[in-house]
C-alpha cells in the first residue's frame, strides 16, 4: 500500500523533503504526519480535496473537523469577500463581535456572555482561568483520553500509558493541580473525586476527539452533572469538536446535560482560527475588568481576538446551521453510515468497533466495545493506519488513526465510494485481530 501511495504522490514526496529541512518532522502540526509521508493539498471545494499530483479525495477530515458546510461554502466565501474590503483586522471593536457573540447566545441556552479567542487551546486556556476565578480552587480534573489543546494544566493523561508526559517541557508545578479521571465510568470518577480536595472544575469531551472519536453514555453525563452539583465543582464542556455539529446547541442539547461552561472552536469560526467560551453571567462577570481591580479579574485577551474575517464567516456559517435542518440530516446520515460501515467489517468477519455520534465516527479493529481511550489503546492500532492509508490511497481522505466526520457538502457518491473502499479493505484484511498487551 506504501508503494502504490508514493508512486501517486511523487509531487508530494519532493515537497516533503523540502518541508523536512524548514519545519521539524516536516509539518505544521505533528498529527498531521503519516508514513510514509502526508500529501500536500493544491485546492479544495465542497467535498473534495485536490493534490499537487493531481489526485482528488473525498474528504472526511475536513480540516479537523471545522468545516461542517464543506470546503469554500458560497455563503461564507462571498461574506469574508465583501468583509476583505472592509479591513481584515482592527484592533478595536466592531458590531461583527457583539453579532456573533448574539448568535451563540442564541442558539447555545446555557451560555449568556461570551468571549472569543483564537484557538480552541486559547479558549480552554481562559476558560479553565475562569472557572479557578469564580470557584476559587486551583485544582481541575480531566478525562482519560481528553485532548483539550496544548495548555499545560490541561496536558495530562491524553494517550496511554497515562502515566507518561505528552510533552517535554511540562513543569511539575504546570501538572501537579490536575487529576485525571476515568471515562464512562462514574463509579470510578466518584471513588478519585472523594480521595481528592480542593477539586473546583471538572472539564470533559462530551465525544472523546483525539481519543477515539468516543461519546460519553446520556446516564454517565447526567449522573456526572449531578456528582458536580454535589459536590459544588463547576462542569466544563469541551465543545470544541461537538459545538454546532450534534446540534444547533451542541452536545449539550444533543445529550440533554448543561454544563456551567461551553468552549467552542472550529465550526464557530467558519473555516478560520477561533476559539470561544461562554456561561452564564455571574461566571463571565469574573472577566470583567472594568468592574473588577487586579488582581481580582480573570484576565483574557489577544492580539487576533475577534477579527471581523473570522466573526463574518463564523456568523453566516451559524445563521446557515441555526434551524437545526443541516445538523438533523447529518446526524441521520452518520448514523447510517456508521451501521453500514460496521455491516461490512461483520459480513467479513473482521473484528472492528465502529464509534462515534452524530456526523461523528471512527473505526477501531477490536473484538469488544470501546467504551474509553483504555479500550481504544487495546485495538489493533496497526491495522488502523493500515486502513486509513488504503482509503488515502483509493481517494478517501481520513487522518490515520483520528476522528472523521460528515459535511453538508457530502454527496450519496461520496459515502457510496468510503463504504466501497472499506467493503474492500474488509474482504482481503486478516480476519484475527492482534490486541496490544496493556
Amino acid at each position: 500500500m506504501s508503494q502504490e501511495y508514493v508512486h501517486k504522490t511523487l509531487k508530494s514526496k519532493a515537497l516533503y523533503g523540502r518541508a523536512r529541512k524548514v519545519l521539524p518532522a516536516g509539518v505544521s502540526y505533528g498529527i498531521r504526519y503519516y508514513d510514509p509521508y502526508p500529501f500536500y493539498t493544491e485546492k479544495a471545494r465542497g467535498s473534495k480535496l485536490y493534490d499537487v499530483d493531481g489526485n482528488v479525495y473525498v474528504d472526511f477530515w475536513l480540516g479537523h473537523t471545522a468545516l461542517i458546510l464543506g470546503h469554500c461554502h458560497p455563503q461564507v466565501v462571498e461574506a469574508v469577500k465583501s468583509q476583505l474590503e472592509n479591513g481584515t483586522h482592527y484592533g478595536t471593536c466592531h458590531k461583527l463581535e457583539i453579532e456573533l457573540a448574539e448568535q451563540i447566545v442564541k442558539m447555545v441556552p446555557s451560555v449568556e456572555m461570551v468571549r472569543f479567542t483564537n484557538s480552541g487551546t486559547e479558549a480552554n486556556m481562559y476558560a479553565v482561568r475562569l472557572a479557578r476565578t469564580y470557584s476559587r480552587k486551583s485544582k481541575i480534573a480531566k478525562f482519560e483520553g481528553g485532548w483539550h489543546g496544548g495548555y499545560d494544566a490541561l496536558h495530562v493523561g491524553v494517550k496511554y500509558p497515562f502515566t507518561v508526559p505528552e510533552s517535554a517541557g511540562l513543569t511539575e508545578g504546570a501538572v501537579k493541580q490536575t487529576v485525571l479521571l476515568p471515562f464512562n465510568d462514574i463509579e470510578g470518577v466518584e471513588k478519585k473525586l472523594r480521595s481528592e480536595k480542593d477539586v473546583g472544575t471538572i472539564i470533559i469531551e462530551p465525544v472523546l476527539g483525539s481519543g477515539g472519536g468516543i461519546p460519553a453514555d446520556v446516564a454517565f453525563l447526567k449522573e456526572l452533572r449531578a456528582l458536580c452539583d454535589e459536590m459544588g465543582i463547576l462542569l466544563i464542556f469541551d465543545e470544541v469538536i461537538t459545538g454546532f455539529r450534534l446540534a444547533p446547541g451542541g452536545a449539550q442539547q444533543y445529550f440533554g446535560v448543561t454544563p456551567d461552561i461551553s468552549v467552542f472552536g472550529k465550526i464557530v469560526g467558519g473555516g478560520f482560527p477561533v476559539g470561544a467560551f461562554g456561561s452564564r453571567k455571574d461566571i463571565m462577570d469574573s472577566l470583567d475588568s472594568a468592574v473588577h481591580e487586579r488582581p481580582f479579574f480573570s484576565f483574557h485577551g489577544g492580539t487576533f481576538v475577534a477579527n471581523p474575517i473570522t466573526m463574518i464567516a463564523g456568523l453566516t456559517t451559524l445563521k446557515i446551521l441555526e434551524n437545526g435542518q443541516s445538523i438533523q440530516k447529518l446526524n441521520e446520515t452518520g448514523e447510517k453510515l456508521r451501521q453500514r460501515t460496521k455491516r461490512i467489517f461483520e459480513a467479513n468477519d473482521v473484528a472492528a468497533q465502529v464509534v462515534g455520534a452524530s456526523s461523528l465516527f471512527n473505526v477501531h479493529f477490536a473484538e469488544s466495545l470501546v467504551k474509553n481511550a483504555r479500550d481504544a489503546h487495546m485495538a489493533d492500532r496497526e491495522k488502523q493506519v493500515d486502513y486509513c492509508l488504503s482509503l488515502i490511497v483509493n481517494g478517501v481522505f481520513v487522518l490515520p488513526t483520528h476522528i472523521a466526520a460528515l459535511s453538508a457538502a457530502h454527496l450519496e457518491e461520496d459515502f457510496d465510494k468510503f463504504l466501497s473502499v472499506t467493503k474492500q479493505y474488509a474482504s482481503r484484511t486478516e480476519k484475527k485481530v492482534n490486541r496490544a498487551s496493556c
